[in-house]
């Protein structure tokens, strides 16, 4: 195929001479650049033959260097900051809006049009959406809160702003205007699904069931104590436990004296105060519900209990007011059970240098050193997974080092042998995560996929090197002269295979948009593990081979003998 390909076209000579003259300058020029390259290259392989045969002989020096490499690599390892999957630049963005407690709708309502306004000036806007009496970050429904969704221009089409993080602080900045109500501003997870909130993620426990009160004092200490943590930038909660409500008190006794059932006088109280839903009919191929509630006007104050009446068993209208009493409570909203505990979600942001990995484990340190001991804490959402995966990646690269083993040991039927593969493996370590720290990107599972990936790649640099080398010393020559025999003629091929690889990386390096950070973690971190794998793996695979070469046969010819 190839010499199909690029075999020389023939063309007519009764042509005009210039366009020969300039294919043979053309031709010139390439057989000189070529002549030069091939000069140089066949110096440099000379001298790599050379430092080959200063291992080989010395090869203490070579086995001090290997296992100093692999242990650099391995503490940039250890040092790297960790973090799961990477928020990326989708565009969109969402911010809570928290009123003090007991705010009515109309109110935050009218707070909520106010910050409409001001981001709706913004021209880097591309749309936006509000929905008052809604918590975003726990997806509940509340008159003091409300939720508002952003989506930025694509990336190619944003002028000034490009970042989604520099883009939420402008909107911080914008929000600040508005002092009657508490903002916040956050990206949603990369992963649909695992919440709607792109950060660490938590639930404190009450695992006593005591006082929500207590509960929600320990929980504020705890959140501030969280915020004076370097690792993490905001840390908050939506939940209060000081909004104003009254209490219900029922006459049971007199209720059932009058004949009414409590089941009925509280089904009529939520119908007035809550909603009920009255049912539903189809229009237009859609389905929709009909809920029933008493007008804002007949609900505002506990007065209105006064013209509210309940059917009794014999037909009979009976005011509620005189079935029971309001006193007047502080309360929270609601109570969220979390694994059966009484449960406060928290959000925490992490510091700008720090990764959620590093977030998880100050909060695991200060939760057990601060921590009463009858409240506890759990991850949820993305957190949950990534605190689920912390040990997979050394049980997962274990693995694939445990199968690359066994099919070196079938293809050269030797359970020695492939150790020369193997061991030339960890020198790759250094170069990804020296890459990764470099260029500021965090330990995440992208960096862990092309890992896994590089074990293959490096393993085939020594392959090519040993597979060639076992050909010669089947061949007769000597362990040492094969290894260097293998070394020579495969140098070529490991170089351009490998560069050519660390080439085709190099366009997602410079990729932007909603899988950037992904591109970016696994093209630096390849890239690096492979010019670092390639330049020391080169030095070391042939005296690998010499040592397990010798080694294998040894032990063949021990066996040999006791056969014999």
């Amino acid at each position: 195929m190839c010499a199909l390909l690029l075999k020389a076209p023939k063309h007519d000579d009764a042509a005009t001479d210039q366009p020969v003259v300039n294919k043979k300058k053309f031709a010139l020029y390439r057989d000189r650049f070529f002549a030069a390259f091939n000069m140089a290259f066949d110096r440099f392989t000379e001298k790599y033959i050379g430092a080959v045969k200063f291992l080989i002989a010395h090869k203490t020096v070579a086995w001090i260097g290997l296992a100093l490499i692999t242990v650099i690599g391995l503490v940039l390892m250890s040092r790297s900051p960790k973090s799961f999957i990477p928020t990326e630049d989708d565009g969109f963005i969402t911010y809570n809006l928290a009123m003090p407690p007991g705010a009515s709708l109309a109110r935050t309502t009218e707070v909520l049009r106010k910050a409409d306004s001001i981001l709706r000036q913004r021209k880097d806007v591309l749309g936006m959406t509000t929905v008052s009496g809604f918590n975003a970050l726990d997806a509940s429904a509340s008159p003091a809160f409300a939720a508002g969704y952003i989506n930025m221009y694509p990336h190619a089409k944003r002028t000034g702003i490009k970042t989604i993080e520099a883009f939420m602080d402008t909107i911080r900045q914008d929000l600040a205007q508005i002092h009657e109500a508490q903002f916040t501003v956050f990206a949603r997870p990369t992963v649909q699904g695992f919440g709607d909130f792109a950060g660490t993620e938590l639930v404190l426990q009450d695992r006593m069931g005591g006082d929500i009160r207590d509960f929600n004092m320990i929980a504020d200490t705890f959140i501030n104590q969280l915020n004076s943590l370097p690792e993490i930038d905001n840390a908050y909660t939506t939940f209060k436990s000081n909004f104003p409500q009254y209490e219900v008190n029922i006459d049971v006794v007199k209720a059932k004296s009058l004949g009414v059932d409590v089941r009925d006088l509280m089904s009529t109280i939520r119908s007035y105060y809550a909603r009920v839903q009255a049912g539903d009919f189809s229009r237009f191929g859609r389905q929709y519900r009909v809920y029933i509630q008493s007008d804002f006007d007949f609900r505002k104050d506990p007065e209105s209990f006064n013209s509210i009446f309940v059917r009794n068993k014999a037909g009979e209208m009976v005011p509620i007011n005189t079935l029971l009493t309001l006193e007047k409570e502080v309360g929270p909203e609601t109570i969220t059970r979390y694994n059966l505990y009484n449960a406060i979600a928290v959000n925490a942001t992490p510091a700008p240098g720090y990764s959620s990995g590093d977030v998880m484990e100050a909060i695991e340190e200060l939760a057990d050193a601060e921590l009463p001991g009858n409240y506890g804490f759990e991850w949820t959402g993305m957190s949950f997974e990534e605190s689920q995966s912390g040990g997979q990646m050394i049980l997962i690269f274990a693995l694939s080092i445990l199968f690359v083993y066994f099919l070196l040991a079938a293809q050269y039927e030797s359970y020695i042998l492939p150790f020369a593969v193997l061991l030339s493996i960890p020198v790759g370590l250094v170069g990804v995560y020296a890459t990764i720290g470099l260029v500021g990107l965090q330990n995440n599972i992208y960096v862990q996929v092309g890992l896994i990936m590089l074990i293959g790649l490096l393993a085939k640099n020594a392959i090519l090197i040993i597979e060639f080398a076992v050909q010669e010393r089947d061949k007769g020559l000597t362990i040492v002269d094969a290894a260097i025999m293998g070394a020579r003629l495969r140098l070529r091929p490991i170089l351009m295979t490998s560069l050519a690889f660390v080439a085709g990386l190099v366009p997602l390096m410079w990729s932007v948009g909603p899988s950037a950070i992904g591109n970016h973690s696994i093209s630096f971190s390849a890239a690096g593990g492979m010019l670092s794998g390639v330049i020391f793996g080169i030095f070391v695979i042939p005296m690998l081979f010499i040592v397990f070469k010798t080694l294998d046969e040894k032990v063949r010819d021990k066996f040999k003998e006791e056969e014999d």
